[in-house]
């Protein structure tokens, strides 16, 4: 099969990105092999490509195969495997296998998994016109859905659904979204199911108008315009998917005394206001049944990824296009003829 491997983590100028043929892989017990319709491009790939995460022991083989939110068509099914049969249209997220056995296993919390293996850091991923995967961690892909718009439902898609489960978000209530990327624009579409007014922040043209086409009720541009200052004391929660300290202090700037700050990314916070009584949450991901409404969801038409589509073989070119802001929300590698 042809496949883009990663030998060595390197800046994406040194081209450490190859395009060639490696073994197709046969599944074991438990397992899948899918031959992939499309896999998103994620901030999270170029991490590890340049070597962001070397010290955390990502990428944890090498060769490794990049990508973790992808598609396809099931091809083969190892033994002890229930529920999937060749010609099933399948999808598999970042979370590629967890241990079911430890607390957070047990007790739906399974992206908290401390032995957890992730799709395209651990495992060869989805940058490959084959994809093995754990079948206790695939998941079927409603008949109604384009495989390459479902693609970025396993990252972008269970990454919002996820935090936006733990606001307290209703009619009446404010929320605003600070970074409108790939995870963002899905963010502001599943804050607006709850019924509450949604504010996008970005800095983007491209990203504020696709926030406007999706349901938000007022967006700010922070190249414009202070977010912090202007929605100052006024949202009663916030969720941020911007990695940056500044967007943070605009986030809780922006929250009302008592209000909840929900980050997708690392986030670092100082001279927190503790007589405002405002909480901070990380979250990550979420667990398999959110999967599957996240999936009911698209199914439905009530949440849809707005995507720009690209040959697989291109991926290098993409993660710079992402690398350098020039995307519009999710781009999506396709598995074309080769």
């Amino acid at each position: 099969m042809h496949a883009i491997t990663l030998n060595q983590p390197a800046p994406l100028a040194e081209n450490p990105l190859h395009w060639g043929e490696v073994p197709t892989p046969s599944p074991g017990p438990g397992q899948l092999l899918i031959e992939v319709a499309a896999c998103g491009v994620c901030r999270s790939n170029l991490h590890m490509i340049e070597g962001d995460w070397v010290d955390g022991g990502v990428p944890g083989i090498s060769p490794i195969i990049p990508g973790h939110e992808v598609t396809g068509t099931v091809v083969a099914v190892g033994g002890d495997v229930d529920g999937f049969t060749t010609g099933d249209r399948a999808g598999v997220q970042p979370l590629w296998w967890t241990c079911e056995q430890c607390a957070y296993c047990t007790s739906g919390r399974e992206q908290l998994c401390h032995r957890r293996r992730i799709t395209g850091e651990h495992v060869d991923g989805g940058y490959a016109q084959y994809l093995l995967s754990n079948a206790a961690h695939t998941y079927h892909v409603p008949d109604t859905l384009d495989l390459t718009e479902a693609a970025p439902l396993f990252c972008p898609g269970i990454t919002a659904y996820g935090a936006v489960q733990k606001l307290d978000l209703g009619p009446g209530t404010t929320v605003a979204v600070f970074g409108l990327g790939g995870v963002g624009h899905m963010a502001v579409q599943f804050a607006r199911l709850t019924g509450a007014d949604v504010i996008a922040v970005g800095r983007s043209a491209d990203h504020l108008r696709v926030a406007r086409e999706l349901g938000a009720t007022r967006v700010v541009d922070a190249s414009a315009e202070d977010p912090g200052r202007t929605l100052a004391d006024s949202v009663d929660a916030a969720i941020t998917f911007a990695p940056s300290d500044t967007v943070t202090e605009q986030a809780l700037a922006a929250l009302v005394w008592g209000g909840t700050l929900v980050a997708g990314v690392p986030l670092a916070v100082s001279d927190f206001p503790f007589n405002k009584e405002q909480t901070v949450k990380a979250s990550l991901l979420g667990n398999r049944a959110q999967m599957n409404e996240v999936l009911a969801l698209a199914a439905e038409g009530k949440v849809r990824s707005v995507v720009d589509r690209f040959p697989l073989r291109e991926a290098p070119e993409v993660l710079g296009m992402l690398a350098a802001g020039k995307l519009r929300s999710r781009a999506v590698l396709e598995n074309r003829a080769v």
